[in-house]
């Protein structure tokens, strides 16, 4: 588990991370938890919410900037700090909002297809983005969900049972 002074350090990495970009940022709420990875084994989950005034410019389209951000400042953070950990980055609440859209659109549609009986395509998505679909119906018996495509293209299929 990463310890407190590390935690600190990385809210002052950050904060000067953006200060250099010059996009002050009104502080960098920064958490830790540990989660088990796909192997069981623990890691270390560094989650940080920033709040910064024109947030737009930081997220992107369809959230790809901040996603980049995110792999930049982990590569940064785990260099300085000499330790690996995985890092969640937050720009005012964007991922928070996505993943809830997200799962409302995907409870939305499973209903329309287990009424219906006719599979829904979805649009392309990130990784990210079908691992929330998949996560939030996996627990249904009426519907099946499956990604097909590639690459960018790659998009999730909600079918009847």
């Amino acid at each position: 588990m990463i310890e407190q002074n590390q935690v600190k350090k990385i809210g002052e990495i950050v904060e000067e991370f953006f200060d250099k970009m010059t996009m002050p940022v009104s502080g960098a709420e920064v958490k830790t938890s540990s989660e088990k990875d796909e192997t069981g084994a623990d890691r270390d989950v560094v989650d940080i919410d920033v709040k910064i005034e024109e947030p737009q410019i930081l997220i992107g389209q369809g959230g790809q900037t901040l996603f980049e951000i995110q792999r930049i400042l982990r590569t940064v953070l785990n260099k300085k700090l000499e330790t690996n950990f995985y890092l969640n980055l937050d720009i005012n609440d964007y991922k928070k909002q996505k993943i809830e859209y997200l799962k409302s659109m995907a409870k939305s549609l499973a209903d329309q297809v287990s009424l219906t009986k006719e599979e829904k395509i979805l649009s392309p998505m990130s990784s990210y983005e079908r691992r929330v679909v998949h996560a939030e119906l996996a627990q249904r018996t009426d519907v099946i969900t499956e990604s097909q495509g590639e690459g960018l293209d790659r998009h999730i299929v909600i079918k009847p049972k």
